[in-house]
C-alpha cells in the first residue's frame, strides 16, 4: 500500500514516478494500492493498480497541492485494507504512518523525493543554522519511523547519512526509454516555437520557488544580449506563472502551460537544441532524463543531485550561469551531444528502478545498495540506527520545533517515544 502527498492532476515527476511504480509492481504480481488526497472521494482500478483518493484540502500558496490531513479517515483505511507493506511518499504530513506500521507489525518504507535541509535554506539563508538544525532533527525522526528510507541520488541520501543513519538504500529512479526518444524529434514541432536559425531552449518543470525558473528567463535575456538568438519555451504550470510572464516581456518566452500529453511533451523535449533544469535542490529531476531520452542535453544547477544524473551527458552551472552553460552544450557538434544524452538515459530503465524498491521492501528484486555501508558515504558507527528495526539512535529527536540556532542534539532517546507522539488521538 502506497501512500503519498501533493500528487496532482497537474504535478510532474512525482505523479510520473508514482505511476510507473505502481505499474512495475503489479506487473511483478503484486496487488498495489495508492491513496492521494483529491476533491473528493473516489476509489478506482487503473494502470497502476487500486487509487483510492480521499477528500483533502489545498495547502496554501502551492499552487493547488492537496494534502491527506484526516488521520483518522486514513488510519480507519489503514486498518481495513490491513497492507502487508507500506510505502510512503511524504515524509512530513505522513510521518505519522510509520509508527502505525510499528504498532501493526507492517513493514514500512520512506520515499525521500524532497531534501528538507535544501527546501528550509531556500526558505531563509539568514536561519541557515536552526534550518539545519531542525533538518536534522526531522531526517533524524524519519529514519527512526521506517524499516528503510529510499533516497534516489547520493546527493539526497546525504543528509541522512551524515546523521549515521543506518537504515538507508538508494535506489534511481527510471525513464520510459520507448516513450521518450530521439524518434520523437519533429521538425514541425520545432518550427511552432522558433526559425531554424534560433537556438530553442526548453524550460521543464512546476513553477515554483524552489525550481528557480526565473533563471531560465534570465538565461535567455544573458544570450539574447549576447548575440545568440535563443528562444524558451516553458513547459509547467504553477505560483510563479503570472510573475514570469511579468518578467520576460519583450523577450522570446513561450509559455505552454502543463503538457498532459506525454506524448506532446517527448515530441518538445526531443525538438528542443537544449533543456534547462535550474532547480538547486532537485533528489533526482525526472524532466532532465526524460530530455536525455529524447537525446537533447541539459544544463542544470551544480547544487542539485542532477550533475549525477546527467553525468558528462550535459553541464552542471553553478548559481545564475545558465547562459553559459547553453553556450558550452552549443559547442559540441550537434550528433555528439545528442548521442551522449541518449546513452546516459539508456543507463536509467523503470524495471531496475522497479525492482530496487521492491527489494527495498524485502520482495524480489535486484539489491538495494545499503548506503551506510558505502565508504564514500561512511558515517560514525556510534550514530548508527539498528539496521534491522531502525528504532534505536543517540540523535536527538527532540520536539520538532523546539531546536534554535547552535541548539545541541540531545542523546539516547527511546524508541518509544513516538508512538504515544504520532499517535496520539488516533484509532488503533
Amino acid at each position: 500500500m502506497r501512500l503519498a502527498n501533493f500528487v496532482a492532476p497537474r504535478s510532474g515527476g512525482l505523479r510520473t514516478a508514482m505511476r510507473a511504480l505502481g505499474s512495475g509492481y503489479l506487473a511483478a504480481g503484486h496487488e498495489a494500492v495508492l491513496v492521494v488526497p483529491g476533491v473528493e472521494a473516489a476509489d478506482e482500478m487503473t494502470d497502476q493498480g487500486r487509487v483510492i483518493t480521499l477528500p483533502g484540502p489545498v495547502l496554501p500558496f502551492s499552487g493547488g497541492y492537496r494534502v491527506l490531513v484526516d488521520r483518522r479517515r486514513l488510519t480507519a483505511l489503514l486498518n481495513e485494507l490491513r497492507p502487508d507493506r507500506l510505502e510512503v511518499s511524504d515524509r512530513t504530513t505522513l510521518r505519522w504512518t510509520g509508527a502505525w506500521a510499528r504498532r501493526h507489525a507492517v513493514p514500512s518504507v520512506m520515499v525521500s523525493h524532497e531534501s528538507v535541509a535544501g527546501l528550509l535554506g531556500l526558505a531563509g539563508r539568514v536561519l541557515a543554522r536552526p534550518a539545519a538544525a531542525l533538518a536534522d532533527v526531522l531526517n533524524s525522526r524519519t529514519a527512526m519511523h521506517y524499516n528503510s528510507v529510499i533516497c534516489t541520488t547520493d546527493w539526497a541520501a546525504a543528509e541522512f547519512a551524515r546523521l549515521g543513519v543506518a537504515n538507508l538504500r538508494r535506489v534511481p529512479l527510471g525513464v520510459d526509454l520507448d516513450l521518450f526518444s530521439p524518434s520523437a524529434r519533429s521538425l514541425a514541432v520545432r518550427r511552432r516555437y522558433a526559425r531554424d536559425d534560433e537556438v530553442l531552449i526548453v524550460h521543464c518543470g512546476r513553477l515554483s520557488p524552489e525550481k528557480k525558473p526565473e533563471r531560465s528567463i534570465l538565461a535567455v535575456q544573458e544570450l539574447r544580449a549576447a548575440g545568440v538568438p535563443a528562444v524558451l519555451v516553458v513547459a509547467g504550470d504553477g505560483p510563479l506563472r503570472h510573475r514570469l510572464a511579468r518578467r520576460s516581456e519583450g523577450l522570446p518566452v513561450r509559455f505552454a502551460g502543463f503538457v498532459a500529453d506525454r506524448s506532446t511533451l517527448a515530441g518538445l523535449l526531443a525538438s528542443a537544441d537544449v533543456v534547462l533544469a535550474p532547480g538547486p535542490v532537485e533528489t533526482f529531476g525526472l524532466a532532465a532524463l526524460e530530455a536525455l531520452a529524447c537525446g537533447t542535453p541539459v544544463v542544470v544547477s551544480a547544487e542539485s543531485a542532477l550533475p549525477e544524473v546527467i553525468g558528462t551527458a550535459g553541464v552542471a552551472v553553478c548559481g545564475e550561469g545558465f547562459a553559459d552553460g547553453v553556450r558550452d552544450v552549443l559547442s559540441r557538434p550537434d550528433r555528439h551531444r545528442r548521442a551522449a544524452a541518449r546513452r546516459r538515459a539508456e543507463e536509467f530503465g523503470w524495471p531496475n528502478a522497479v525492482a530496487g524498491f521492491l527489494a527495498a521492501h524485502g520482495l524480489a528484486g535486484v539489491a538495494a545498495p545499503d548506503l551506510a555501508a558505502d565508504p564514500g558515504l561512511a558515517v560514525d558507527a556510534d550514530l548508527a540506527l539498528d539496521p534491522d528495526l531502525g528504532l534505536d539512535t543517540d540523535l536527538a529527536l527532540g520536539a520538532d520545533l523546539a531546536l534554535g540556532a547552535g541548539a545541541p542534539l540531545p542523546t539516547r532517546a527511546s524508541s518509544r517515544w513516538d508512538d504515544d507522539d504520532e499517535l496520539a488521538g488516533i484509532p488503533s
